[in-house]
């Protein structure tokens, strides 16, 4: 049974309480953002998507030995975790602290989609470096050479990505301690595909993950992953037939690129300048967004909502 204590944070999705015990319960909320931005509305049932996709594939977790901070679901909408610092000073974070969340986002690419497109056709991901010839232009949905992998900030106001070198230092992680989260990353995201595949509904193009240094030193997988907030899915019917139908938040993303809120934002980030208000989404929107995350947990998991 859930017992909330005292508010360590409130994030733009998710509230953190201590529990005492050195644990720490997640309080998935209605409320969404995107472009690092809340948008000033709430997705119906949207919490309890998540905290209950984050449960379901602790399964995984465990039965690749991977080990996590997840101890259970107190409620629709709550899971307990093990608790885990976040030191904001990365000069506080050597290679001999223990007991820390790794201040990274560690994203995983498949398929050519989202930012991830833009960039590569505005020349800021080169074609070779995702395994094509220098000279060749990929279309948006298709699938990658090989895999690739990205680092970028997370307790930033806005997380950008960064040079694999850049975030070891900034974390205090080796290269044989990235390698090891890559391995890990490409283990799970395998096996989630692969359970994916056997329902024959969904396709994972892209997804991220965190991770942290346990008390004893070894890698921790933290907070949560699979989840529509944290990873792309798409209807593999459609794929098929040529078309990348977001199943997840990327829905609303694409919602506010379409009314050309999101070029305007980031060319103000860009400039320097005072960002634009984040427009409400329309209750048609609300509407279609909250039928995206209950049918998509209801696909992934074979769970009735």
């Amino acid at each position: 049974m859930s017992s909330l204590g005292e508010l360590v944070v409130r994030g733009s999705v998710k509230d953190l309480h201590a529990t005492g015990n050195n644990e720490l319960e997640f309080v998935f909320s209605d409320r969404i953002s995107v472009f690092d931005k809340p948008v000033p509305v709430e997705i119906p049932h949207k919490g309890e998507v998540l905290a209950r996709t984050a449960a379901f594939w602790v399964d995984v977790d465990e039965s690749l030995n991977i080990r996590n901070h997840f101890l259970e679901l107190t409620s629709p909408n709550t899971i307990r975790v093990r608790r885990i610092e976040i030191i904001r000073d990365y000069d506080l974070i050597t290679s001999e602290t223990r007991g820390y969340l790794i201040p990274i986002e560690f994203v995983s690419r498949y398929y050519v989609a989202g930012t991830f497109h833009d960039r590569i056709l505005s020349g800021a991901i080169k074609p070779q470096a995702v395994g094509y010839e220098a000279d060749y232009t990929p279309t948006y949905g298709e699938k990658l050479p090989r895999p690739y992998f990205e680092t970028g900030t997370k307790l930033e106001p806005v997380d950008i990505f960064i040079e694999p070198e850049e975030a070891m230092q900034m974390s205090s992680i080796t290269p044989e301690q990235l390698a090891e989260i890559w391995t890990m990353t490409r283990r799970l995201d395998d096996e989630i595909q692969a359970m994916l595949d056997k329902r024959g509904h969904l396709i994972h193009p892209d997804g991220k993950k965190e991770f942290a240094i346990a008390d004893d030193g070894s890698l921790m997988l933290v907070d949560t992953f699979g989840t529509p907030d944290e990873d792309r899915f798409w209807d593999a019917a459609e794929y098929a037939h040529g078309k990348c139908v977001e199943l997840s938040k990327e829905h609303v993303r694409q919602y506010y690129r379409s009314i050309g809120y999101k070029d305007v934002l980031y060319s103000a980030r860009d400039k320097g300048q005072s960002e634009p208000p984040m427009p409400t989404l329309p209750p048609s929107e609300v509407k279609k967004t909250s039928e995206i995350y209950v049918a998509l947990f209801e696909s992934m998991t074979g769970q009735v909502f």
